[in-house]
């Protein structure tokens, strides 16, 4: 087990009608001029918008609306909004949504506490100094953000998808209640679902050894999430269903399941790649990808996909030959993301690559050959190229 160091400074307030809570929270952290930030037309039609605004309002605290924030949330908008953020003299940001308006608030916040690009922390060239503070209520059980690190923002001039983490963005406060996810379609909530089981793999396979306690906290998590949503999927207003996605996807990138370990995060590189040329999914991405980086690295510790296979999947180990068992999980996996209407190839995604496709994807992904990606094994560009070929296949 490797040395770590855990905390988490967002208070989580879980559970029906926590939203109405939302003016008292921000005033406590002596917020006054609210930049609410949200989405699109589903927060509005759905009235969620209205009562933050009227529980802002009872709280004295007077607000600026920004909504517009696409899935893969774009630069240009971020950028906008910090322009409107310093024009209002915004103290507090409150994003009213998923992932991506959450990921959005956050490069909203490095830049109103920074001077300068706000593209060159995302391009690693600067370190933020600062980020103001916000808030989230959340609608989508996935992404993790609203109590993580981290923001992905997709720049929309240069088509490049970029991250960047600081304990300067963890949210304030977050608000989670389930009853917020009824009326998501149910691409959507496949999507989000992928995102949270994705989240637990890219920490799940590591070469780290004796870290029993956290494989079982994310052996048990990854369970968790596939059952219940069989049942979402049959029943999308089940409260403790969704109840159980929405706190999966929360403790799964809060950084509790990385202690002790370090995670992969290759096939978030190559899914982050895809997310900026192609502007798909996040969660579709990650299911296009995964599986052929499996195959492509299971080798490197076959034991530790036979034990995901037999611990998470269901399969029956074959002592006498376990790599047969490992490749059985990994094609397990692949057929219950297939059968939340996942793709599972990049062609079941939806497109055909060309070999110059898939070279540039793989130039973008690795810096033109000047960097690796992934932990489990090191991924240079020839073999990011391969698994962008076998994905494309």
């Amino acid at each position: 087990m490797l040395n770590f160091e855990y905390a988490l400074p967002t208070r989580i307030l879980f559970g029906r009608g926590m939203e109405n809570r939302v003016g008292q929270e921000v005033k406590k952290r002596n917020g006054s001029r609210v930049l609410v930030h949200y989405g699109g037309k589903s927060a509005v039609e759905s009235g969620l918008l209205d009562r933050v605004c009227q529980c802002l309002e009872e709280a004295g605290l007077s607000y600026v609306l920004a909504g517009g924030v696409r899935p893969n949330p774009r630069l240009s908008r971020v950028e906008e909004c910090i322009r409107l953020a310093r024009q209002e003299k915004v103290d507090f940001i409150l994003a009213v949504g998923g992932g991506s308006v959450i990921d959005s608030a956050k490069g909203i916040g490095y830049g109103l506490a920074n001077e300068g690009d706000v593209w060159e922390f995302y391009s690693r060239k600067r370190i933020p100094a600062g980020c103001a503070p916000l808030g989230v209520i959340l609608t989508i059980a996935a992404s993790g953000s609203e109590t993580s690190d981290g923001s992905v923002v997709t720049n929309d001039r240069s088509r490049l998808k970029r991250d960047v983490g600081s304990d300067y963005a963890r949210p304030k406060f977050a608000i989670l209640n389930p009853e917020l996810t009824f009326s998501l379609p149910e691409y959507q909530t496949s999507c989000g679902t992928t995102d949270i089981l994705m989240h637990a793999m890219e920490r799940y396979f590591t070469t780290v050894h004796n870290v029993e306690l956290v494989d079982g906290f994310l052996e048990s998590l990854m369970k968790t999430v596939m059952h219940n949503f069989r049942i979402v999927l049959g029943n999308p207003a089940d409260y403790d269903a969704r109840a159980e996605l929405m706190l999966a996807g929360s403790f799964c990138h809060n950084g509790l399941l990385t202690c002790g370990r370090k995670g992969d995060w290759a096939s978030h590189a190559l899914e982050h790649e895809l997310g900026g040329m192609y502007d798909v999914a996040h969660g579709a991405g990650l299911a296009a990808v995964w599986g052929s980086w499996a195959r492509y690295v299971y080798r490197t510790d076959v034991m530790r996909f036979a034990q995901f296979a037999v611990n998470v999947m269901g399969c029956v180990m074959d002592f006498g030959q376990p790599e047969k068992t490992a490749l059985e999980g990994i094609a397990a996996m692949e057929r219950f993301m297939a059968s939340t209407g996942m793709p599972v190839s990049i062609r079941e995604l939806g497109y055909e690559l060309t070999d110059r496709d898939i070279a540039r994807l793989a130039d973008s992904c690795t810096d033109h050959g000047t960097k690796t990606v992934g932990a489990f094994r090191k991924l240079g560009r020839e073999d990011v190229e391969k698994i962008y070929k076998m994905a494309a296949e």
